[in-house]
Formats: structure tokens, C-alpha cells, sequence
């Protein structure tokens, strides 16, 4: 369900949680969706019952990114994840960090996809005095948003 308003969420969370379900929350910018991309929301999913995706609006991945992106709108992004069986919930966010959104959505689990430590994550104290725990999971290697748009751009100069 792609969900804007921060407090409608609140009340379907505080309900699912009332009703014994672990929340667990990600974020990304989900530019160009990918085979990581699919397996890391599944892998997050199998963290708890309900999964709460953050996504990043334009104009914060153009900040994140790069002026060349977004690839592919905010909007168009929502639908291709709210069509994944394992996301319940799609919340677009414009902040540079997803605090804002964590405090309303108060996860049992913050997963983030990386090779850092939790407590090196801005958001790790955050979530800690939400009383939830931080999970990082490895990326998939040979996938990045990154890499697709070079490969795409090199084969446009190769005339392929």
C-alpha cells in the first residue's frame, strides 16, 4: 500500500502492532529496481511481519545522486514496490535522513544494506531510543543502479 500521509500509517502500524505483528523498516531510492534490490526487501521482510519501504522523492535523490537522477520518477517507483509481494507499505520521504519517518513508524527492526557497522548509521540512536534494533545485511554483489547506467551509456557510445 503506498501510503503519504504519515498519520493514517501511524494508526495502521499502532493496529497491526497491537495485534502481536513486528514491524520492520528500509529505505532507499529504488532508482532502477533490481535483482539486490529484490532480494535484500526479501531478506528484510523475513525480519518480521509487516515491511515498512521509505523512498527517497526526486528531488532527495537528485541531492543523494546526482543531478541525472532520478532515473525513473517517484511515483513510478512506488507502484513497481508496492507491487512487490514482501512490501506492505511504500512512504515516500524528502528528508536527508528517514528520522522523521522512523519516529512514526517505530520498527522493531531498521535494516539497511551495506559491509558498515549499525552504529555507524545516522539514524542508530534514533532507532535505539524507539526501542527498536538496527540489522545490516550485505549487498548483493555485481548490482548497483550505478553500474546498470554506465553499462546502458556504454553501449549508446558503442552504437549498439
Amino acid at each position: 500500500m503506498i501510503i503519504s500521509d504519515r498519520e493514517e500509517l501511524s494508526k495502521k502500524l499502532q493496529k497491526l502492532r497491537k495485534e502481536g505483528k513486528k514491524i520492520v523498516f528500509t529505505n532507499g531510492c529504488f532508482d532502477i529496481l533490481h535483482k539486490g534490490h529484490v532480494i535484500y526487501l526479501s531478506q528484510a521482510k523475513k525480519l518480521g511481519d509487516v515491511l515498512v519501504v521509505g523512498i527517497n522523492s526526486d528531488q532527495s535523490v537528485k541531492k543523494l545522486k546526482g543531478e541525472s537522477r532520478p532515473i525513473i520518477s517517484l511515483e513510478s517507483r512506488m507502484i513497481v514496490l508496492d507491487s512487490l509481494k514482501v512490501v506492505d507499505f511504500v512512504v515516500p520521504f524528502s528528508e536527508d535522513l528517514p528520522i522523521e519517518l522512523l519516529k512514526v513508524v517505530h520498527p522493531d527492526v531498521h535494516v539497511k544494506g551495506g559491509d558498515y557497522k549499525a552504529t555507524q548509521l545516522p539514524e542508530y540512536q534514533t532507532v535505539k531510543e524507539l526501542g527498536g534494533n538496527v540489522k545490516i545485511i550485505p549487498f548483493v554483489g555485481g548490482f548497483s543502479v550505478t553500474s546498470i547506467i554506465e553499462k546502458i551509456q556504454s553501449k549508446g557510445r558503442m552504437g549498439i
